[in-house]
């Protein structure tokens, strides 16, 4: 009888040895490992095992994506399918690193993320080119974090503490231990900070910073709000300090370093209640017959001097937040409410452009520079609109700012007037050379004392708005004119959009066509010809909103940069922000630049201001996203005090999941859970933008109208859920 020879158990293959061996050499790019330091990270120390790694680095040696440095030791080849970029977390937890030179972004698996989380700049390395698929990687290396503090509910255990993520982009919870909690409670909405993330933790550790509140309180959500994007929402005590020691009195020597614009005719029109008054026109018939119109803007970089805590602290915020409930200002309110606001029968130091333009509004000379002005009057849209419209000064009380009739100063009304037609000219012009109009409707909403919402109305944007943003678009196109023709080049703050994406445009026009409503894609003016004829059609019907939105991403987004590419949705080859500085850093910035260049200052560098704009751009997008999430928590708030009725919306959108339905009288968006619909299994077809029921071949398509009821308004998770009743066909 044959013995059985004893056989060794073969040692299991190491699994994504390759990755694994790449990782860590990426780990420390300048130190050499052997396999023997190479099996101890693996925590590995059979002779199979080490075989295994001394064969996978002669292979990647081979591969040239390592090199032997010494007998025996390798380091990375750096720059081999290795790339840098900002990752993107999707809402399943897997990513996209969107690298700036190549065509498509790389996708992550969820389990090759390796603790990068939305918005870091990463390392990734491409393990897997793209045949027909995206090309598929893994993160190396964190290079710098997106933010360190996010927001969520903290769930208190005995010993330890968990903050769970409200951003469905986070996707791990934060340990917090028992000593790091601070007055914490359970149940709490705070801002946590992360301090450490152990390499075998599967959370990172972090150490409260702030309580927020109570879930669902109305200040505890907008304080969220912004906490989530990293936004303040009060000065610090030094900042506000330094502000108040600020000398605003308007000094004699000062004037006359300046044009003494007093004496001509000036006066603002803004919003019933606007705070802050960053813009004003003048008027004044000259002898020949044409006209001298000044905008002038409050010179804000009077005093904000470059190097103080004031600068510093407004370079940061970039941006003043508007939210339903509340203004975060960029500028402390000495300066925003008072020292720069060009307040009606008060002088004020300015910047400004001066046109002198023909009776056809074309531009006959120009001035730039620091003046001081007066202004004479204060208009509201609503009073200003109301003189165009009736060719009258006497405004009635009801939409009068002191809730009383008056007769308005019949110089200002007949300068409002002659502005008016000017504009309108200027804008006909405008859409002539391509630009395109946008006026999307906004929602707003009327609240209480309690800031609760008890109504919603649409604002729209009429001659008098119109009016103030052709001469402001003037100002902002001619200054960066001015920087942007000279000869050597000047460096400057351009405010640049680019061509559509011809993809995206596709897309609208797919959509659109659900409508009946068709593109003309030849070229740039039959494009921009044909959105225009687009967005004037849908106006007051029921698609409007759905087809401005779409029509709106479908663009470019625009951004602040110092490589001057021209504005597409204007039609513009050169557009700066000037017009805003109280609200807007880029403006305090071109208003620097422009004063350094009129006193013969050379070139600024370049790369300081890419930088610059960059941080900008990034704090808009920051801001507009806390203003959207504002708006959809007041929609909420205000549809869960309507949860027993029934609303007829429209779908906005579908997906593998649900529609959304966008309701017709106050533009609250929600969704319909497919699984929620009773009557029977739909399943989403792609082509058709449609929902189909399996048994009944029951279609609910983009577009269509139906009618819902509230579901579930959830506050804290900022999300609206309907109950379908049917179509509107079927329900009347």
């Amino acid at each position: 009888m044959k013995r059985k020879r004893n056989r060794k158990k073969k040692s299991p293959k190491i699994e994504n040895i390759t990755q694994g061996i790449l990782k860590i050499l990426k780990s420390e790019p300048n130190t050499p490992f052997n396999y023997k330091q190479i099996a101890a990270k693996f925590g590995v120390n059979d002779a199979s095992s080490r075989n295994q790694i001394i064969k996978k680095l002669a292979q990647l040696a081979a591969k040239k994506q390592i090199e032997e440095v010494d007998r025996g030791k390798f380091k990375i080849i750096p720059n081999i399918n290795t790339y840098t970029g900002i990752l993107d977390i999707t809402s399943k937890g897997s990513g996209y690193v969107i690298v700036k030179d190549l065509d498509d972004d790389i996708f992550i698996p969820s389990n090759n993320l390796n603790k990068g989380l939305h918005g870091d700049e990463v390392e990734v390395y491409v393990y897997r080119r793209k045949r027909r698929g995206k090309s598929e990687g893994e993160v190396t290396r964190i290079i710098t974090r997106k933010r360190e503090e996010f927001v969520g509910v903290i769930e208190i255990q005995k010993n330890y503490a968990f903050v769970n993520m409200q951003d469905p982009k986070m996707y791990t919870d934060v340990f917090v231990p028992k000593n790091k909690i601070g007055e914490a409670e359970n149940g709490d909405k705070v801002l946590v900070k992360l301090e450490d993330w152990p390499e075998k933790a599967d959370s990172p550790f972090g150490k409260i910073v702030s309580v927020l509140g109570k879930p669902g309180e109305h200040d505890t959500e907008i304080h969220s709000i912004l906490a989530q994007y990293g936004l303040p929402y009060e000065f610090p005590a030094e900042v506000e300090e330094y502000a108040n020691t600020l000398d605003t009195s308007i000094q004699e020597s000062e004037i006359k370093k300046r044009r003494d614009m007093r004496k001509t005719l000036t006066f603002t029109i803004d919003p019933k209640d606007a705070k802050d008054f960053d813009d004003a026109l003048s008027f004044e018939v000259l002898e020949n017959g044409n006209y001298e119109i000044g905008i002038h803007i409050a010179d804000v970089s009077h005093y904000l001097q470059p190097g103080t805590i004031l600068d510093d602290e407004a370079y940061e915020r970039a941006t003043s937040v508007y939210l339903v409930d509340r203004v975060v200002p960029m500028l402390p309110e000495v300066l925003s409410n008072n020292a720069c606001s060009l307040r009606p029968n008060e002088e004020k130091y300015t910047f400004s452009a001066v046109f002198e333009l023909n009776h056809k509004a074309e531009i006959v000379d120009q001035w730039f520079g620091r003046t001081v002005t007066y202004s004479d009057a204060r208009f509201a849209y609503e009073e200003a609109q109301h003189i165009i419209e009736t060719k009258e000064n006497t405004i009635p009380a009801e939409i009068s700012l002191t809730g009383k009739e008056y007769k308005a100063d019949p110089k200002v009304a007949e300068a409002t007037l002659k502005l008016d037609e000017l504009a309108k000219i200027m804008r006909a012009k405008r859409m002539g050379e391509g630009a395109i109009s946008f006026d999307k409707v906004e929602v707003k909403f009327n609240l209480n004392q309690d800031n609760e919402p008890v109504g919603v109305f649409f604002k729209t944007s009429k001659d008098a708005n119109k009016l103030i943003e052709e001469f402001m678009l003037l100002a902002n196109k001619k200054v960066a004119e001015f920087i942007g023709k000279q000869n050597p080049k000047k460096t400057f703050i351009y405010r640049v959009h680019d061509e559509p994406n011809d993809e995206k445009l596709a897309a609208l026009q797919n959509i659109i066509g659900r409508f009946g409503y068709k593109l003309d894609l030849r070229d740039r003016k039959t494009t921009t010809k044909s959105l225009n004829g687009l967005l004037k059609d849908v106006q007051g019907k029921k698609e409007q909103n759905l087809v401005d939105t779409l029509a709106i991403r479908s663009m470019s987004k625009a951004e602040y940069t110092t490589h001057n590419i021209g504005h597409y949705g204007l039609a513009f080859d050169y557009y700066s922000h000037f017009t805003s500085p109280i609200r807007r850093y880029p403006d305090v910035m071109a208003h620097r630049l422009l004063q350094h260049y009129l006193d013969k200052g050379k070139s600024v560098v370049e790369e300081e201001y890419e930088e610059k704009c960059n941080h900008s751009s990034s704090m808009e997008n920051l801001a507009a996203s806390a203003e959207r999430d504002s708006i959809k928590f007041m929609q909420i708030k205000f549809m869960k005090d309507h949860e027993n009725e029934n609303f007829i919306g429209v779908i906005s959108g579908v997906t593998e999941w649900g529609i959304y339905v966008e309701i017709l009288s106050n533009k609250c968006e929600g969704m319909v859970r497919l699984k929620d619909i009773a009557d029977d299994h739909y399943v989403f077809d792609q082509d058709e933008y449609a929902v189909i029921g399996q048994t009944n071949k029951k279609t609910y398509q983009l577009g269509d109208e139906v009618v819902v009821r509230v579901k579930n308004a959830d506050l804290v998770k900022r999300h609206l859920d309907f109950t379908l009743l049917g179509s509107r066909e079927e329900m009347e």
